[in-house]
């Protein structure tokens, strides 16, 4: 219900004129949070605002009227209590009643520093009377902000009532606002109800028979982003250059034309009105004991709802992020957030649940600022954004001081020639020592803030800036001068997907199997089962749909095989006498094996199963892998001159002692077999088998009984596969249980969805606490959670709901929650160091563990993970063992194929990725055979044509 005010102070404006402006200037949302409104024209009605999710999180003071009434008009300002806080500023308060008000709601600078504006006020209240001046500062500079433009444009007259006030409160009777020319909207809009207000009577004359006069100017800026800082814009504001000058004396001793000044910014001036009608106290109710009332933002960069919001201070970064700005588009995860412009500095993953307050965003090197919040995914490359920032800095820098004018470019030349690749060691020390020294020395806050950006993302960021100076690669697939194609810059095996996808457009499918196989031994596996990070970054998807890159290298490997013709010169390696040892058959432990073999090494491989291929074997379903196709890629690695050693156990049928002895080199690549218990009650009931336990049963040929009614525990692949592989077993009904919710899941999506399709239910943010039966299992007691803030990898955290408990009626549990290392050939300790996971502790750059000869890679290093890094960690360690052993480092990866050149299509046409055939859930759940049964070599050359060859230059 719309509340009038009681007494309408205005002897021009009776209360019957005020309902009739109410009524006649209500635009779009005005008072949506009360209503909700029919459309006629669309036919439809509009939601409360309460209703969306970015809406409801937030409380509009400094925005309270942006949208809510016609900009245009002083009587639907005076409607919406406009001028009211003046009335009773000088009508019934004293200067120092304002000022105390003003200090009692908490209200700091919103323009970045965060000085208290109450106290800022009384310095000038204090300062010798006579001519004083205050300022709005709406020289707004930020990259990605907007926040006073929106006030500016949507509400000005709030900006002149609360310029009023302050000069009542400090003594001055002459206010300006300096305003960049960037804004012309903003400074037409002002203009007019500057206009307006001085046609009213409410400017340039005595107010409500006192004897206050004020009176507004607008001074337009020329963009400069040092102008922004308070004595520059004095400096501009009196027709000089905007250059800073020294501190002190301050602005409230002696600023704009000598005289003493008070300078705010737009959002400050904003809060002043509502804080003198309703009092200090009202605003002191939000936010924290430190950091009082609300902060606009203005939401950017890559995040579903951009645009402005208010919150209250203490709001979480990722209530911001995920509650109030939507998430992450397309499914990419956060990386980090640049708050407050090129002054600022990064809050990371880690830091989610970061209030958004002074001092809590200072504690991480970051600063509040005017509010600029730019939202950056895994897309991200940290270097180039501190380079973009520094050359922002570099540009504006008015040159005064050498430490700006001079430092910035040194900053800015030594991270260009970094993301060039160009970068030597100690350019990343150098970054520090001369941010730091320009931080000490410059002249102004812009100088001082200026290398913020860049130490913040060396803080927190530093392998990135380590990875380019080294490896001369960029993870992010940002710098263009570190990779040839966003897609291969992704893969960790680096195939080269455009040189494949070229090839197989053209039919000529040996030889895109050839390709492919240059970095990686395994494309028909990889087909199947790789998570395909190359499509998260293929450029097709910014026009339709990424390239089906994982599903052409299946078919391409089909083809291959059933046309298989391998050439001796490929396969046939002079020995060099030298040995490797390798514990393990999986992806890792046959890849480095695959590409020492091709130097010559004589490679044994000892497996303790009775079958090849470690987890590809045991804990890969028939359904997602067969085993024809799995054993066949290995057989082609054993061509090579791999030797497997079946059921053969290190630490039990030979020692690792024994293989050093062996051996020259020993590479590790054992996994992670071991599965993670739950820890709860009842776990050791009969009729609970854990995941990888199930799975290794199942693959290996032995008879496992499954339950009608199965629960599973977990969300990862290996849950999955167990679920699906206990439906095709008999079971009548299979329920996950997971403590996140689906989208959480760490699954593949499309595994999830074809599980769903074949019945399985998900019970979503529920946790087991305790198994029940009495010899055999009956139930799992659960508890239910909801998410609360984020964990330190960025995922939504979960939580348990007090006294919420669910029972989930089953006679078979599996829990497949995570994975361990079996490691009964190391003594922990001795000269292997392990870490606290029971992973090996290795050289981040060499693979070497702190034996001497031993590397290790794969899981047992990096943890449960999946097959692409396992298969990665294998070629680059037996590139470094052939280095330790003498080598060049460079592995023989056989003839060089002659990729097609692109064909430039000078008409790019919209078209999604081609269907691959699929059998029908009804049917596969009751069966092993391929569910994804591939291409039509047609579709599969159509879609092969889609890559738009971003490898071209």
């Amino acid at each position: 219900m719309l509340i009038l005010p009681e007494e309408i102070y205005y002897t021009y404006m009776s209360p019957e004129k005020v309902k009739d402006v109410v009524e006649q200037h209500i635009v779009g949302g005005n008072y949506i949070e009360e209503y909700t409104f029919y459309d006629k024209d669309q036919e439809q009605y509009i939601p409360k605002m309460n209703d969306i999710p970015f809406f409801n999180r937030q409380v509009k003071v400094a925005l309270r009227n942006c949208g809510r009434m016609d900009f245009g008009s002083l009587d639907a300002y005076i409607a919406r209590d406009g001028y009211f806080a003046l009335h009773k500023a000088l009508t019934s308060m004293q200067p120092t009643d304002v000022i105390q008000e003003v200090k009692a709601s908490g209200l700091r600078g919103r323009g970045g520093g965060g000085f208290p504006t109450g106290i800022k006020w009384e310095a000038g209240y204090n300062a010798p009377a006579g001519q004083k001046y205050i300022i709005c500062n709406a020289d707004e500079g930020d990259p990605g902000a907007f926040m006073d433009r929106s006030i500016l444009e949507g509400d000005p007259h709030s900006i002149i009532e609360a310029m009023m006030i302050g000069g009542f409160a400090i003594g001055a009777d002459k206010g300006y606002v300096y305003v960049r020319a960037e804004y012309p909207i903003a400074v037409e809009r002002l203009g007019d109800a500057i206009e307006e207000a001085r046609e009213r009577g409410l400017l340039g004359q005595k107010l409500f028979d006192t004897d206050f006069i004020f009176d507004l100017e607008i001074r337009i800026g020329a963009g400069a982003f040092v102008c922004g800082e308070e004595t520059s814009l004095m400096a501009s504001t009196e027709g000089r250059r905007g250059e800073p000058v020294q501190k002190p004396p301050f602005p409230f001793e002696r600023g704009l034309f000598g005289k003493p000044t008070i300078i705010n910014n737009v959002e400050t001036f904003a809060n002043i009105p509502p804080i003198i009608i309703k009092g200090g106290d009202w605003l002191a109710q939000f936010g924290t004991e430190k950091s009082k009332g609300t902060k606009v933002f203005a939401l950017a960069g890559n995040i579903v709802n951009t645009g402005i919001v208010e919150i209250p201070m203490g709001t979480t970064l990722g209530d911001v992020v995920y509650k109030i700005g939507g998430g992450i588009p397309n499914h990419k995860s956060f990386k980090a957030a640049q708050i407050g412009g090129p002054s600022g500095g990064c809050i990371t993953k880690e830091n989610l649940n970061t209030p958004l307050d002074y001092e809590s965003v200072s504690k991480l090197g970051a600063i509040m600022g005017s509010g600029g919040l730019i939202v950056m995914d895994e897309d991200t490359c940290m270097v180039d954004t501190a380079r973009y920032f520094m050359d922002f800095i570099q540009d504006e820098s008015c040159g005064k001081c050498t430490p700006c004018r001079l430092g910035t470019k040194r900053m800015l030349e030594i991270l260009e020639r970094i993301a060039a690749g160009k970068g030597n060691e100690g350019d990343v020390e150098l970054l520090i020592e001369l941010g730091e020294t320009i931080k000490r020395t410059a002249m102004c806050g812009l100088g001082q803030t200026a290398p913020n950006p860049v130490l913040s993302t060396i803080q927190y960021f530093r392998e990135e800036y380590d990875e380019h100076i080294r490896k001369h690669r960029c993870e992010a697939g940002v710098c263009g001068e570190l990779f040839v194609s966003p897609c291969e810059n992704a893969c960790p095996a680096h195939i080269n997907v455009p040189g494949y996808l070229a090839l197989a457009a053209e039919g000529r499918f040996l030889d895109a199997y050839r390709l492919i196989r240059q970095e990686n031994p395994f494309p028909a596996v990889c087909g199947r089962i790789c998570t395909h990070p190359c499509e998260f970054k293929c450029r097709r998807a910014q026009l339709d749909e990424a390239i089906a890159i994982s599903d052409l290298k299946r078919y391409i490997a089909d083809q291959a095989f059933q046309n298989e013709k391998f050439s001796t010169q490929d396969i046939v390696v002079q020995k060099n006498g030298k040995s490797i040892g390798i514990i393990g058959s999986g992806p890792s432990g046959l890849t480095c094996g695959y590409y020492l073999a091709r130097l010559g090494y004589e490679v044994h491989v000892y497996e303790s199963n009775p079958v090849p291929g470690g987890m590809l074997n045991v804990g890969i379903p028939k359904y997602r892998l067969p085993k024809d196709v799995l054993m066949h890629e290995i057989e082609l690695i054993e061509r090579s001159g791999v030797n497997i050693h079946l059921n053969t156990k290190v630490g039990l049928d030979i020692s690792l002692d024994d293989l050093r002895q062996r051996h020259d080199s020993v590479y590790i690549a054992s996994g992670t077999h071991l599965s993670k218990k739950m820890d709860v009650p009842g776990e050791d009931l009969a009729g609970v088998i854990h995941g990888i336990d199930f799975l290794r049963e199942v693959n290996l040929g032995n008879p496992v009984e499954v339950g009608k009614k199965v629960v599973v525990v977990g969300g990862g692949n290996t849950a999955f596969d167990s679920a699906r592989t206990a439906l095709r077993l008999g079971a009548k009904e299979v329920t996950m249980l997971y403590r996140r919710t689906r989208y959480d899941m760490p699954a593949d999506p499309r595994e999830i969805e074809e599980a769903l399709e074949e019945g399985i239910i998900i019970k979503e943010l529920v946790a087991p606490v305790r198994v029940l039966g009495k010899d055999h299992v009956e139930a799992v007691e659960c508890q239910v959670m909801e998410l609360s803030g984020f964990d330190n990898s960025g995922r939504p955290r979960p939580q348990a709901k007090e006294g919420e408990l669910i029972t989930v009626r089953t006679d078979m549990v599996i829990p497949a929650v995570s994975q361990m290392t079996d490691l009964p050939f190391v003594d922990r300790h001795g000269a292997i160091k392990l870490t606290k996971w029971d992973t090996f502790e290795v050289d981040k750059d060499s693979q070497m563990t702190t034996m001497p000869g031993v590397f290790a890679g794969g899981d047992v290093v990096r943890g449960s993970d999946v097959a692409i890094a396992a298969i990665a960690d294998g070629k680059r360690a037996a590139q470094n063992i052939d280095v330790y052993l003498g080598g060049k480092g460079e592995l023989n990866k056989g003839l060089p194929i002659d990729i097609p050149q692109p064909v430039i299509d000078e008409e790019l046409m919209e078209h999604e990725r081609f269907p691959m055939k699929v059998m029908d859930p009804n049917t596969r759940k009751f069966t092993f055979d391929e569910v994804v049964q591939g291409y039509h070599r047609l579709n599969a050359i159509a879609e092969s044509m889609r890559c738009l060859r971003c490898d071209r230059r």
